[in-house]
């Protein structure tokens, strides 16, 4: 059975994702926790809930999801996964984060990327890697069909889309994405996003101004 569990992180209060089934196995997604006591909060979550993290998997890495990277990646020894499309921001992140008044370290390359239609796996689970490029060239969605939901990152929220005015970004390309890629799963598929509430597939379709 996997589960997952949210964390409420960093000024811009990006969701960070624990990702677990039974075997004890883990994967952080969009580790970007950033003040210490974030970091406490983690740890005593792995520990009260006996999780062996295995990889830290990003959804596409803008600096708010990449503030933890680093260090995790350091004191878990676990490999670090991005899309390739995305490989240029890990270098951007530290000049990103000073334009929005963070402090951040160098991110170094990542460890092996991710690609379209990829299954990623650990302990008995998958989440299939789609990308939607859009918001950033390489932003991907994790779909656990086991588990009903999708980690969508930064590319769709409740009643809203990401925004497309960063480099890379391209609105016509992310919408054509969402509406042939993550519209075409259940309604009832629960949306897990980088930031807010979380939502559904079929609220999105009926109410998403963006996608209507």
């Amino acid at each position: 059975m996997i589960t997952m569990k949210r964390f409420i992180v960093n000024p811009l209060q990006e969701n960070s994702y624990v990702v677990s089934d039974e075997t004890g196995e883990c994967i952080v997604v969009d580790a970007g926790f950033y003040y210490t006591e974030e970091y406490t909060v983690l740890g005593e979550y792995l520990s009260a809930q006996g999780l062996k993290p295995v990889a830290l998997v990003n959804t596409h890495c803008h600096f708010d999801h990449l503030l933890g990277v680093e260090r995790l990646r350091g004191e878990l020894g676990i490999p670090f996964y991005c899309h390739e499309g995305d490989a240029f921001w890990l270098s951007q992140a530290p000049r990103q984060a000073a334009t929005f008044g963070f402090r951040m370290g160098e991110v170094s390359p990542a460890d092996s990327y991710l690609s379209e239609g990829e299954i990623f796996h650990f302990g008995h689970s998958t989440l299939e890697v789609i990308h939607i490029p859009g918001h950033s060239p390489g932003h991907v969605t994790f779909y656990s069909r086991e588990g009903g939901f999708l980690l969508a990152g930064d590319v769709l929220f409740r009643r809203s889309i990401g925004r497309t005015d960063l480099p890379g970004g391209d609105y016509d390309q992310l919408i054509a994405a969402i509406r042939g890629k993550l519209l075409t799963l259940p309604e009832e598929t629960t949306v897990w996003p980088g930031h807010g509430p979380e939502t559904t597939i079929g609220l999105e379709k009926s109410e998403n101004p963006f996608l209507v």
